[in-house]
Parts: C-alpha cells; sequence; structure tokens
C-alpha cells in the first residue's frame, strides 16, 4: 500500500515521504480499516517536528484522524494507532474507540467533525460551561479549531466575535455564523470587544493560537470570564500572569481533549451523538475547503503548519471527490 512516512524529523513538506510499504497488522483489539479521507491537523505537523506530546518511533505515518470502511462495510470515524497515521490507504484502530460516520456528512466532512469538534464542544461546555446569551472570543475563527467553535458558539446561543488574519478569512468567518469579526492585522483587539460588548468584555475565549492572541484576550476577558487554552498555533507558548486573573476574577482552563478518550470514554460517546444531531439538523457542518489526492498531503500538512490555510484541507487516498 502508499503512505506517508517521516523518517527525520523536520518540516512536513522536508520529511514526509510517499512510499509502497506493508498493510498494518491489527493487534488485540484492533480492526483493519481502508482511509476513505484523513483530515490534516496542525498536531500533523507537530509529529513531523518532533515536538507532539506524543512521539512515536521513527518511521512514522501522520494523520491523526480518519473517515474509514471495516472490513464488513461500516462507514466509522477512528484516530489511527500510531505509528501508522491516517495518510495511508490502510489503517489500524481500537474497535471499542470507532465512532459511527453521520450520515448527514460525506467522507471528508466526517472525517473533520472529529477532533477538532470534539475539542470544540468539550472546551465550551465542560470546561467553559458557555451559556446563551453570553459573548464568545474565537481566535483563528476562520481556520479547522476555530470554524468549529464558531459553529458550536452560534448553537449554543452565544454572540460569537470571530477574530482573523485577513480580508478573505474575515469572509469565511463571516459566513460561518460569527456576530462580529476582527482582523487582528489592522484592528485592534482588544477596543473592538470592549466597544462590542460595552466594556464588559468576552465571557469565554477560545485560544487555539497562544502568544500575542492570548496576551490581547486577557486584556479583554469579563469579569469572571473563562479563557479555554487549546493549542500554541503561533508558536509561543504564554506564561499566565496569576496576579492579572486573580484581580480580574477570571479563569484559565486548559484543554487536552485526548485524555478524555481514557479518562472519560462515555463523554466522547455522548459528545459525538451530539454532535451527528447537530450534523443532522444542519446546524455544524465542517468547513472543508480544499480535497486533495494522496500525492498532495505533504504540501497540505505544511500549509496547516505555516497558518496559510482556511478551514479544513482533507487527504483522499482513493484520488476521489468524496
Amino acid at each position: 500500500m502508499q503512505a506517508w512516512r517521516v523518517h527525520r524529523n523536520g518540516e512536513p513538506d522536508e520529511v514526509m515521504v510517499l512510499e509502497e510499504t506493508d498493510r498494518p497488522v491489527p493487534g488485540a483489539g484492533q480492526v483493519l480499516l481502508t482511509v476513505r479521507a484523513a483530515n490534516v491537523n496542525f498536531p500533523d505537523a507537530l509529529l513531523c517536528r518532533g515536538q507532539y506530546q506524543v512521539r512515536p518511533p521513527l518511521p512514522f505515518t501522520p494523520g491523526v484522524e480518519i473517515c474509514g470502511e471495516t472490513e464488513d462495510g461500516r462507514r466509522v470515524l477512528a484516530t489511527p494507532a500510531l505509528p501508522s497515521g491516517g495518510f495511508a490507504e490502510y489503517v489500524t484502530a481500537d474497535e471499542a474507540a470507532l465512532l459511527p460516520a453521520p450520515e448527514a456528512l460525506d467522507d471528508a466532512e466526517a472525517a473533520a467533525l472529529h477532533i477538532g469538534y470534539q475539542t470544540g464542544w468539550f472546551g465550551l461546555h465542560r470546561r467553559a460551561r458557555l451559556r446563551a446569551g453570553e459573548t464568545l472570543l474565537v481566535h483563528a475563527a476562520a481556520g479547522g479549531v476555530g470554524s468549529a467553535a464558531v459553529q458550536l458558539g452560534k448553537a449554543a446561543g452565544a454572540t460569537v466575535i470571530g477574530v482573523v488574519g485577513g480580508a478573505d478569512k474575515a469572509a469565511i468567518a463571516r459566513e460561518l455564523g460569527c456576530d462580529l469579526v476582527i482582523d487582528r492585522r489592522s484592528e485592534d483587539i482588544v477596543a473592538t470587544v470592549k466597544e462590542a460588548t460595552g466594556g464588559r468584555g468576552a465571557d469565554v475565549v477560545y485560544d487555539p493560537v497562544g502568544g500575542d492572541a492570548y496576551a490581547k484576550s486577557v486584556k479583554c476577558i469579563a469579569f469572571e470570564g473563562r479563557v479555554v487554552v487549546v493549542g500554541f498555533a503561533s508558536g509561543a507558548v504564554p506564561s499566565p500572569a496569576l496576579n492579572h486573573a486573580l484581580v480580574k476574577n477570571y479563569s484559565i482552563l486548559g484543554l487536552h481533549w485526548g485524555l478524555y478518550n481514557t479518562k472519560d470514554p462515555d463523554a466522547v460517546r455522548a459528545c459525538h451523538d451530539e454532535l451527528t444531531k447537530l450534523a443532522a439538523d444542519g446546524v455544524v457542518k465542517p468547513l472543508v475547503s480544499e480535497r486533495v489526492p494522496m500525492a498532495d498531503a505533504a504540501r497540505a500538512v505544511q500549509r496547516v503548519a505555516g497558518g496559510t490555510s482556511t478551514g479544513r484541507i482533507v487527504v483522499l487516498p482513493g484520488g476521489g471527490t468524496r
């Protein structure tokens, strides 16, 4: 079978190599899946660089979430068992962790519903306890993770303010449903949020960026606001000033979705059921901006790593347009 493999750490377009290799063999409790669509995530770039919290042995295949098909014909969502990730024609995955692919979504959309939307749901509902009528500030609102949070925030009845970089991404954020869009390249985030909220600030901040985005967020957080730390796509990990959190009465909440798979798997399945219902009702729909063939996977991961993409880029190993 064909699979992208990483033999040394570095930038994705330099270290990912498309090779012929053997199909992975399922272990105890695992199944073999045909990959129908593999979503590109920022952690795929971190895996290539050797900077992710999980460091699979070299060589490995990146690709942390897929829509696949079991040997008995079921269409499912899965997180492949590293080191044999999703940018391949076949993967193995734990049978117990498979989730049924929503019928309302095609393969590419279904592949993009899993980690990003689960992260958004757990971040906004379980960690931040977002309530209807509150103001939600989402950084990188036109990206894969941010676009999911925008849709989930609107579904929860929040007023959503999206922060983007550039006019093209601003247009996408408006189409997603943001009530207000801030272009960080030309507008003052803090002043605009305060003006839009009558000086109160944002009740919840969803931050997959870190760095300057975090610094701006805590300057416009509301009394008893909650900052959900999702990731550090900027490459800069902020050092929170806890005295500032004290005097302004806000909470800093970490969110690592992967832990729920071992700490509370029932909650993961309940979340998937809710997301499936929202997809069936047309309330959420993953923003798939590009569907690319297997040969373009490395370039796709590099684009996501550089922050130049919008929505989700999905790799189709079969070469189709699913």
